[in-house]
């Protein structure tokens, strides 16, 4: 099990969680933040302090959102385990499923 970063975090990148993660596990992509399902302890430091409640644990993940669960996982395909965000900077790629979606708007 793992905590997943859905929707709500689409163009929006606020990184309180980053800075939350005792484990360096939640890296940069272009359009948002994905957690790595294999440096993840699953303390869940993250979720209370995302402004957009954007990150759920893997099973209370809205059924609107499963889908970011595989976006999670499989952004990571060609990363493999990097063993830290910091490292990496902004990746400059998404999941298929982030980079598909429209521009989001959020309220300032």
């Amino acid at each position: 099990m793992t905590y997943v970063i859905a929707q709500p975090c689409v163009d929006l990148k606020d990184r309180a969680c980053v800075d939350e993660c005792p484990v360096d596990c939640i890296y940069e992509g272009k359009r948002m933040l994905y957690i790595h399902p294999d440096e993840c302890v699953d303390c869940g430091a993250c979720e209370p302090v995302c402004p957009v409640e954007a990150i759920f644990y893997e099973d209370d993940t809205p059924e609107e959102w499963k889908g970011f669960y595989d976006a999670n996982v499989h952004f990571f395909d060609d990363l493999g385990s990097p063993g830290g965000a910091a490292k990496m900077g902004v990746i400059d790629a998404d999941h298929a499923l982030v980079a598909a979606l429209p521009p989001q708007e959020h309220d300032e």
